[in-house]
């Protein structure tokens, strides 16, 4: 049968296969292989062979015979002689029970394309048999073919609407592809058929929290944890999908458990360093990182937190340092080449060399450390720059960079050695007191100012910028980011609101469409040299931690950034201004976690501006 066969008709984890006995052929044969299937039966390998071994050597082609010293081999685990032995009783009689047999010797042997075969002929056999259709998913599952498995187990499903492995295996496939409904639907009828299977609930618990049914989810790992009270890797789930609730003390309590049964449970760590920093607890979270990091040296992500934990607290030195592990962790930075030239952390003697600089994370990142360009040039190097496209304009023209060319999975020119932009800090030996000036990006286009100046109308109230949101995609986006609703108090003052927002949001278009107060001219904004260009004409920026508040911020603009309770760490602890923006004003979420307090503390700021304003 062919994949196309296969998929046909599946539109319209295995235990070996049990022995079924031939009627029977010439009596003393078949008396001597039924008491080897007796003793197969009771586990006495060595008498079952020696039956099959006299049955043989009256009736050499018996064909049971055969295959029951092919199932004693292969409960011996001598897989070569049970491939023998099956295929020697298939040569005689084509029988599915001996090409399910085949086809499970085979598997287990990691011969998954023979197996798939095999299992393919059993098939042919007997199309409407649910378990065949189930070994043969199996395989393709190990064959790493996941939508032909999923295929396979729907198959299973039309023939045994209620065969419970084929379900749960269809679920966690569905799950796989993102297909969350579908998945939850198929772990609700595994639960029906077994209500109490604790892993069950915990597939059911990871498909609800894709969904955001939040509550769901911690009731399904609630009960499997009354399941399975010590199971460490249930309490871990639980406590994760407390974090997740923000009920981080309660989290790290169910953590605290699992690691009472698995003190060197590292998926556990990680999950309560990550809790301890939501409490802001860095000392704490700190300890954690360096256990894992003396359990596991090579633990790139705990060594990526701690780096952040050293930054947050002002040890640059050991943070930038630490911060090189994400090149160990494999979603990182996907997109960065990995280059055979040598690459330049300010180490080596770079002049007369050609120095390949490479964005290699978000644009807010790439805004704020290209301030280290103009310092590596003047070390005598060459410097081509690499960036996204957005970015070219603005930073084409930076002081030293001889080249500025949009990234492309094309070879780069010709360059001695190369250095991620986020590495600029670790090659410079950055310290609180050495931080560069933001003061490097170069003249704006004059005609592209007048035109925002044009644009903007009559200059007789206090211009304000307006960010609200980033990248949704962005892993901390839920909380940095806020709805335009939540920035409504500010638009009675006496202000003209400009919206710097490029990528608005549905319910916020609606919403920003209502409001005449703040003027929407993000369809305007080509590059970020033209948000640029309109920043320079207002006075004072009010944003979220984005790619924008860097860009005001560099051009010195007044620029208020409100922060959630855990900031990012390039804005350090317990700061209202920031060592590296001197025009940076920073206003941060309290213990409430809501933006609401801090929108009405801007609010109160930004009243003082505008009375300002008016007397000037």
């Amino acid at each position: 049968m062919s994949r196309s066969d296969r998929k046909n008709a599946a539109k319209g984890t295995t235990a070996g296969p049990n022995p079924q006995p031939s009627p029977p052929q010439s009596s003393a044969t078949q008396a001597l292989y039924e008491t080897g299937l007796q003793h197969l039966s009771a586990g006495r390998f060595l008498d079952a062979q020696m039956c099959c071994q006299q049955a043989l050597a009256t009736d050499p082609g018996h064909a049971d015979s055969l295959y029951l010293m092919g199932l004693v081999s292969l409960q011996m685990r001598q897989y070569d002689h049970a491939v023998e032995w099956l295929s020697r009783a298939i040569r005689q009689q084509p029988k599915v029970d001996y090409l399910t047999s085949l086809g499970f010797t085979l598997k287990q042997m990691g011969r998954f394309d023979d197996a798939l075969s095999v299992f393919d002929k059993a098939i042919q056999l007997k199309p409407d048999d649910a378990e065949l259709w189930k070994h043969l998913s199996g395989v393709l599952l190990s064959l790493k073919r996941s939508d032909d498995a999923l295929l396979g187990y729907q198959q299973v499903l039309r023939l045994n609407p209620r065969h419970w492995e084929a379900a749960l295996q269809s679920g966690l496939l569905l799950h796989q592809e993102k297909r969350f409904e579908e998945a939850l639907r198929q772990f609700d009828l595994c639960l029906d058929i077994r209500p109490d299977h604790a892993p069950t609930l915990q597939a059911r618990a990871r498909s609800l929290r894709k969904l955001k049914r939040y509550d769901e989810s911690l009731a399904d790992l609630t009960r499997a944890q009354e399941l399975e009270p010590d199971d460490p890797i249930i309490c871990n789930n639980l406590g994760d999908a407390l974090v997740w609730l923000g009920r981080y003390e309660e989290g790290i309590t169910w953590f605290d458990k699992a690691l009472n049964a698995r003190p060197d449970y590292i998926e556990v760590l990680l999950n309560k360093g990550f809790a301890l920093l939501q409490l802001l607890r860095f000392e704490d979270a700190g300890d954690v990182y360096r256990r894992i990091l003396q359990l596991a040296p090579d633990n790139a992500k705990a060594a990526w937190q701690l780096a952040h934990v050293e930054l947050q607290c002002g040890d640059f030195k050991s943070g930038w340092a630490r911060r090189e592990a994400r090149w160990n962790m494999p979603d990182f930075s996907l997109d960065y080449p990995r280059f055979a030239q040598p690459k330049w952390l300010g180490q080596e003697d770079i002049a007369g060399k050609t120095i390949l600089i490479e964005e290699d994370e978000g644009f807010g990142d790439t805004i704020q450390f290209a301030r280290y360009l103009p310092m590596v040039a003047a070390r005598g190097a060459k410097v081509i720059l690499v960036v996204r496209e957005a970015l070219c304009p603005l930073l084409s023209g930076v002081e030293g960079v001889a080249q500025c060319i949009p990234w492309s999975p094309e070879p780069r020119p010709a360059f001695d050695m190369h250095c991620p932009v986020m590495s600029l800090p670790l090659a410079f030996g950055t310290t609180l007191e050495t931080i560069p000036s933001p003061n490097y990006l170069p003249p704006l286009p004059a005609d592209r100012i007048a035109t925002w100046e044009q644009r903007l109308g009559r200059y007789d109230r206090l211009r304000v910028g307006l960010v609200w949101a980033g990248n949704p995609h962005q892993g901390n986006d839920r909380n940095r980011s806020m709805p335009l609703q939540m920035l409504l108090p500010l638009l009675d003052l006496d202000a003209d609101f400009v919206s710097l927002q490029k990528d608005v949001r549905p319910d916020d278009k609606a919403l920003l469409i209502q409001r005449r107060e703040i003027h929407d001219v993000g369809a305007g904004l080509a590059d970020f040299v033209d948000t640029a260009a309109l920043i320079s004409c207002l006075d004072l920026v009010v944003t979220v931690c984005t790619s924008v508040a860097h860009l005001a911020a560099t051009l010195g603009k007044p620029t208020w950034i409100m922060l959630p309770y855990i900031a990012d760490w390039r804005w350090l602890r317990d700061r209202e201004d920031s060592p590296w923006y001197p025009t940076a004003r920073l206003f941060r979420q309290d213990e409430s976690r809501s933006y609401a307090p801090v929108v009405q503390t801007v609010r109160a700021e930004l009243e003082k501006r505008t009375v300002a304003f008016r007397r000037a």
